[in-house]
């Protein structure tokens, strides 16, 4: 009898240490060059339309046309809010704040990833512990001559 316990891991486990953490390089597509050129391009145009630079940058060009629309009245007014300034400058600033709460979310998930690795590594800790143990009241039975019966799973 070697011990009194036979830990089982979870296949998950093997899996987890294979794997690691999830990147946003692993979510792009794989394919055919055309899907990962479009990808690349997508994620390129992505970057600089949310950015801040591209929001002052469309404020500005959004700025050239205001006194035209001031002069058409009120209705110009409010159209060139509605569709020029909030449709240009407001996506880019939108983009900005997805980009810093996916950010946050990534360090989250990075974090609760790196937490579990650190429950995995004291479980395995723990079983390496019970399997001494094990040994110990193995050796200490055998000493007294009392017969241990094995855990079934």
């Amino acid at each position: 009898m070697s011990s009194l316990y036979e830990h089982i891991p979870h296949p998950h486990i093997a899996n987890h240490m294979k794997r690691g953490p999830v990147k946003i390089a692993d979510q792009l597509p794989r394919g055919n060059a055309i899907e990962r050129l479009n990808a690349r391009v997508a994620v390129r145009i992505t970057k600089m339309v949310g950015s801040m630079w591209c929001a002052y940058l469309f404020a500005a060009f959004d700025l050239l046309s205001l006194p035209a629309a001031i002069k058409g009245g009120i209705s110009t007014i409010v159209a060139w809010v509605a569709q020029t300034f909030l449709q240009l400058v407001l996506l880019s600033i939108i983009m900005v704040g997805q980009n810093v709460q996916s950010a946050a979310a990534d360090k989250r998930s990075e974090d609760t990833y790196l937490d579990a690795e650190a429950v995995l590594h004291e479980a395995q800790q723990i079983q390496a512990h019970l399997a001494a143990q094990d040994g110990a009241i193995m050796a200490i039975a055998s000493h007294v001559g009392v017969a241990l019966v094995p855990h079934e799973s």
